[in-house]
């Protein structure tokens, strides 16, 4: 499991989390077992201005051997910006529905995907571990109507490229059951050894019922957001991910294993609820804390 709060979820808020206390989150998530976390986003802070304190986040990260931290790149800028910022993994993402790669970066999906090229040649000379991303993979503007071709195609030359990961983007929140086990499948067919991440958000209630049928098919990363913070500045309607803590019970309630401390992330995500004065859609956090259900080896 991947904690994406940090990035995903406070790029989402309109109140500035202060550097210190995002150092704070992401040192408590670390602490309670996540192996890997995207810290932070290199954007103009023009655009997201709660990223524009992306480089002393990472100054002040704790050096840890268990934990990557991890940062979203979008541009050749942002690849230099994580670079000289210490981070040694970064995340590139494009889109793979061409209006939305239109409407978000207005660009073709052709043009981003030679832009993401050449940051993955560059990324490789400076010595950086590259996922790459795919966002709105299982539709747009209605689930599927983002080409599954064009989908296995650029995963398949990005994995040829030689990138640590390929991520599959549920931006939008329109897959299902179904639909993740199909488009999973045709990736997997065509990236060979190349591990696949699930990016998924619960904007319709099925995040965590699309996380079961990814396992069906091997899946094992996912990523997640403590309390379910998360959404997309640039896509109207787009809610957060699925919660760290739910994703967490679903996966020890079926015999998976995961690492992760369930109460540490529930008291983090309380705190930052109660910094920004809101509730976030997670529901573990809020529950009285349990023993780890036990199931059926998955």
């Amino acid at each position: 499991m991947c904690d994406v709060g940090p990035r995903d979820g406070f790029q989402f808020e309109d109140t500035f989390i202060p550097t210190d206390l995002k150092v704070d989150i992401i040192s408590a998530l670390a602490d309670a077992g996540l192996p890997r976390i995207q810290v932070t986003s290199f954007v103009h802070p023009e655009w997201v201005p709660q990223m524009k304190d992306a480089k002393a986040v990472c100054e002040r990260l704790p050096a840890r051997d268990d934990v990557t931290y991890a940062g979203l790149v979008l541009n050749p800028k942002g690849l230099e910006r994580a670079g000289a910022a210490g981070l040694s993994h970064v995340d590139l993402s494009i889109a793979t529905h061409d209006q939305h790669s239109r409407d978000n970066a207005n660009r073709t999906v052709e043009a981003a995907a030679a832009q993401a090229e050449e940051m993955v040649r560059r990324a490789h000379r400076q010595g950086l571990r590259v996922q790459m991303g795919f966002q709105t993979v299982f539709g747009y503007r209605a689930p599927g109507d983002t080409p599954l071709e064009q989908v296995v195609e650029m995963s398949r030359h990005f994995a040829q490229m030689d990138v640590a990961s390929i991520s599959l983007a549920d931006s939008t929140g329109l897959a299902n059951p179904r639909m993740i086990q199909k488009r999973v499948r045709a990736v997997q067919g065509g990236i060979g050894d190349t591990p696949l991440v699930l990016h998924l958000h619960d904007t319709r209630g099925l995040g965590l019922a699309n996380v079961y049928a990814a396992l069906q098919c091997g899946v094992d990363r996912f990523d997640t957001s403590l309390a379910g913070m998360g959404g997309c500045p640039f896509i109207e309607g787009a809610t957060g991910n699925i919660a760290t803590e739910d994703t967490a019970y679903l996966l020890e309630g079926l015999g998976v294993r995961t690492g992760v401390d369930r109460a540490r992330v529930g008291a983090a995500s309380r705190r930052i609820e109660s910094f920004l004065g809101t509730q976030f859609p997670g529901k573990g956090h809020r529950l009285p804390p349990v023993s780890q259900p036990s199931g059926p080896s998955a």
